[in-house]
């Protein structure tokens, strides 16, 4: 028999019991539909998680840990030898009251001590401006013009706050502060201790050249002052004038902070693993990601199975509907036999018919997981922030279909079909020419 005639054959069936075979063939489409939506689930939120870890401009930074977060200057040239690493970048942190002043508007910041050259090495372009070129010039954080308010503001933000409460809301004064370009503005900085915030040292005044990138994180407020590091002495002094003889003594003003950059994201985990040969201790937020891929792994399969067993559950529609189609054929079945077709010939054809119904089923499932996967990704985050009143969601995948998933659903829907049509194909194979031809139309 010609395999266009054995496809005939096949579809004559499928024709003459267009309602069964449809309706099997739903169970099937809907058990590997399920399959796929279902772990799409754990592709989606792994590539989320991944996308936000990967997207932190300290991808490629490697922190120290413990006691050796402080390097001697014979340590620093001792890691930047290492290959591949870019730059050792050393930040001061300054443990005071910092409050910030531009005309009629001020500000609670904080204060940092950088080498800028290092750091622009490493950075994110800056948003706006340019890094400082003397020691009178400052950068600022994203949201600095931001928390620049007056008291009219403060009354706006202290009035819409209430009524987002009264909501169930919040209202965090995006809407607020200082709209124009910070570029060239001068601003004044006065220091004092967190034991008395009110008493104030005299102001120092410097030039915003510069504005930070935007955080890599929605939530995060970024309204720091950066200037260079040669003004250590400056602003030590500077605090000095309201620190009294008692907190003097043992006061730590300055908290520094050694991080190692790598050239590029490749090139971490050699250095992590050359360093910890050296006896340093070293952290890199990239080593997330391996506990979450074998996370994730165990949370895919886990998906898997349980979609595997909708995909078992619609085969037993299958199995029925093959059973039935044997039942049905036999008169057919003992005229091929008497013709001379041979058991392999027969039990094809109706394994042809099974695996038509599974590939079937697949086609239509993988285009309706798409549309399920693509509607509840712009869906879900509409509907969450209607509940919750956040827009955090935004950037949360919640359902990824790669093809490697398209490929492991095919591969068990269409499987699972040709081994629920193999018993009755074989069932068919044993059916007696004599026995078949009797039995009445």
């Amino acid at each position: 028999m010609l395999f266009k005639d054995q496809v005939n054959f096949v579809m004559q069936h499928i024709k003459k019991n267009k309602l069964r075979v449809f309706m099997t063939v739903l169970a099937a489409t809907m058990g590997c539909a399920f399959l796929i939506v279902l772990a799409s689930i754990g592709f989606g939120l792994q590539d989320s998680i991944e996308d936000e870890i990967l997207s932190s401009e300290t991808v490629t930074q490697i922190e120290v840990l413990g006691s050796q977060a402080l390097f001697t200057a014979e340590e620093v040239a001792d890691i930047q030898a290492v290959e591949n690493v870019q730059t050792v970048l050393k930040t001061t942190s300054v443990d005071a009251n910092v409050e910030g002043y531009m005309g009629d508007r001020d500000t609670f910041t904080s204060l940092r001590l950088v080498n800028f050259n290092d750091y622009a090495s490493i950075a994110k372009p800056l948003s706006e401006g340019k890094y400082p070129e003397n020691e009178k010039e400052v950068i600022v954080g994203y949201h600095f013009g931001q928390t620049l308010l007056n008291e009219a503001d403060r009354k706006l933000i202290e009035e819409k706050s209430k009524a987002a409460e009264a909501e169930g809301t919040y209202y965090d004064g995006e809407e607020e502060g200082y709209k124009e370009s910070l570029i060239g503005k001068e601003i004044e900085i006065a220091l004092g201790t967190h034991e008395q915030p009110d008493v104030l040292s005299e102001r120092m005044t410097y030039t915003i050249v510069g504005v930070m990138p935007e955080p890599a994180y929605e939530w995060a407020v970024e309204n720091r002052i950066y200037m260079m590091d040669e003004q250590r002495e400056v602003v030590e002094n500077t605090y000095n004038q309201v620190v009294t003889e008692e907190g003097a003594s043992d006061f730590q003003l300055f908290s520094e902070r050694f991080d190692i950059y790598a050239e590029s994201l490749e090139y971490v985990k050699p250095i992590l693993e050359e360093l910890r040969e050296k006896g340093y201790g070293v952290y890199s937020v990239t080593e997330q990601l391996d506990e979450l891929n074998v996370f994730f792994l165990v949370l895919k399969a886990g998906l898997v199975f349980v979609g595997t067993i909708a995909v078992l559950i619609a085969s037993i529609g299958i199995f029925n509907t093959m059973t039935m189609a044997v039942t049905e054929r036999t008169r057919e079945i003992g005229v091929l036999k008497a013709i001379g077709a041979s058991p392999k010939l027969i039990q094809r054809l109706f394994l042809m018919e099974s695996t038509f119904i599974g590939v079937i089923g697949t086609v239509l499932a993988i285009a309706i997981s798409y549309v399920i996967s693509f509607a509840s990704n712009a869906l879900l985050p509409l509907i969450l922030k209607a509940a919750t009143g956040e827009d955090g969601f935004n950037n949360v995948q919640f359902s990824a279909i790669p093809w490697q998933l398209v490929v492991i659903a095919a591969a068990i829907s269409i499987g699972v079909a040709m081994i629920s049509g193999l018993r009755p194909a074989r069932k068919a194979t044993k059916i007696e020419v004599m026995q078949a031809l009797r039995q009445e139309l």
